[in-house]
């Protein structure tokens, strides 16, 4: 079996044989892969940063993909913790970790949309009580994950959304998504007011976009939960003592660990059915799993959310 093998922290993966996958349990299933996402989760599992990476090598990275059972029926599944991951032409699934898709959906367009929609979507189902009409601002917007939290919210029912981001121009396009006001981050006392705040960026952008808004606000009494998800501008964010005792704000982390298994796998039914039912712009580009190597690192800052084919 051919395979997209991690050896090295330090290099991408290569295509190479692997040794046939067997499934152990009774409830685990050998499947046939056919779509594979490549996002920042796979990227930071294949160079080890991610915070669950066990440093184990080799691997095959890949957490989640769309695949076909031995029944022939189409799933996508979600991988738990694993040195067998989905880019590879077969794969080992838990079958309770899985759910059956309709034999019309499109592989590629579902694969790349199911874990940047996860994201927003566990963050306001399962992590924070979010309301309907509330107003949420999404850091880092204009990423995959960014583009489909505006969708999620909206599909939610906020009241407004508010999208922030350094590109001007890509920040536009976002109103044709559901963002009421597109804002760059020197721009954020604009979005003072809202009531939760989607975070993809952290570092220090983020700290300083984080006194911004508590200075701007009308009312700093007024609940203010911010839900970091993702940290493309870096894993540490220096936030001041002040913005903790100055207004009642709450921070939380939405991921694996602070979302149990169990509640990611009850959303993945409903999240299936809507990205199946088209109910997302999604940008996906399919490349053959042999060109991984070259795709891994010709693809860093695409728009398009690369999907590998075996």
């Amino acid at each position: 079996m051919r395979a997209a093998v991690v050896s090295s922290f330090e290099a991408p993966p290569r295509y190479q044989e692997v040794a046939e996958p067997v499934a152990a349990g009774r409830d685990e299933m050998v499947v046939e892969v056919l779509a594979a996402a490549l996002h920042p989760r796979v990227r930071s599992q294949a160079d080890g940063s991610h915070y669950t990476s066990t440093e184990e090598l080799p691997l095959v990275p890949g957490i989640d993909a769309v695949v076909r059972d031995p029944k022939g029926r189409i799933r996508y599944t979600v991988l738990d913790d694993t040195t067998l991951g989905t880019m590879a032409e077969r794969t080992v699934i838990e079958t309770d970790r899985s759910v059956v898709l309709p034999d019309h959906i499109d592989p590629v367009q579902v694969a790349a949309a199911m874990n940047p929609v996860m994201s927003s979507w566990v963050a306001l189902r399962r992590r924070i009580d979010f309301q309907r009409r509330q107003r949420v601002l999404i850091l880092g917007a204009t990423g995959s994950a960014g583009r489909m939290a505006i969708q999620v919210a909206k599909r939610f029912g906020a009241g407004q959304v508010i999208a922030a981001g350094r590109d001007a121009a890509r920040l536009e396009r976002l109103r044709a998504l559901g963002a009421d006001v597109v804002c760059t981050f020197d721009e954020l006392a604009r979005a003072a007011d809202v009531d939760v705040v989607i975070d993809y960026v952290w570092g220090e952008p983020a700290a300083r976009a984080m006194v911004a808004l508590l200075t701007a606000r009308a009312d700093r009494s007024a609940p203010l939960t911010w839900v970091q998800i993702g940290s493309v501008a870096g894993p540490d964010a220096p936030i001041p003592s002040a913005a903790l005792r100055s207004a009642r704000l709450q921070i939380v982390g939405s991921g694996i660990g602070s979302v149990p298994g169990r509640d990611f796998i009850k959303e993945l039914p409903k999240m299936a059915a809507a990205v199946g039912d088209g109910a997302f712009d999604v940008r996906a580009r399919a490349v053959p799993l042999a060109e991984v190597e070259r795709a891994w690192m010709d693809t860093l800052g695409t728009p398009e959310r690369i999907v590998f084919v075996p």
